[in-house]
């Protein structure tokens, strides 16, 4: 079924922003990686897992109505786990760095921006009709592409936020690895 491909790509931009991303109240550099590291590590893994039991259901839903509610279950879980980790990289507070603030926030931000965008394709999914099931797969595949183009947006640009201390919590704190 054509949603498929791009579930993939939903996977690893899911697997991509965390190595990059980080957020914090004011705390030590590599006290506040850890706790990020520690937000974002869950919510990474259940994007991945969100990812691959939608990619396996898909592989044999036979009627759009069960491809319309797997996506659908998809995108809510993926939207609930980027607002768990969102408000958990919150909690971390601010880092005790050079523009922390504007670093934390940066993340929160982005964190922010992909659960709005798994919540739009969400609601996007749910409007969809099932029939013509061409149609239908042509909606979806719409769907999927804004909602890459909004997750994509959402990517901190991590060249303005440039910490060494960050970067090196970021590679030394076992959390982290």
């Amino acid at each position: 079924m054509r949603p498929a491909r791009p579930l993939a790509v939903l996977l690893l931009l899911a697997l991509v922003l965390p190595s990059a991303a980080a957020c914090g109240s004011s705390h030590g550099a590599r006290a506040w990686a850890a706790s990020v590291c520690t937000t974002l590590s869950p919510w990474r893994s259940e994007i991945g897992s969100l990812t691959s039991r939608a990619q396996q259901q898909m592989d044999v839903a036979t009627t759009p109505g069960q491809a319309k509610e797997n996506l659908a279950r998809l995108f809510a879980g993926a939207q609930d786990a980027s607002e768990r980790a969102r408000a958990g990289v919150a909690k971390a507070g601010v880092p005790d760095v050079d523009d922390g603030k504007k670093i934390a926030d940066g993340f929160t931000g982005s964190l922010a921006a992909m659960r709005d965008a798994y919540g739009r394709a969400a609601t996007g999914i749910d409007k969809l009709a099932t029939a013509p099931a061409k149609t239908f797969y042509s909606e979806v595949a719409a769907v999927v592409d804004q909602l890459n183009t909004d997750y994509e947006a959402s990517s901190l640009d991590t060249s303005k936020l440039n910490s060494q201390e960050l970067k090196q919590a970021f590679d030394e704190v076992p959390e982290c690895r």
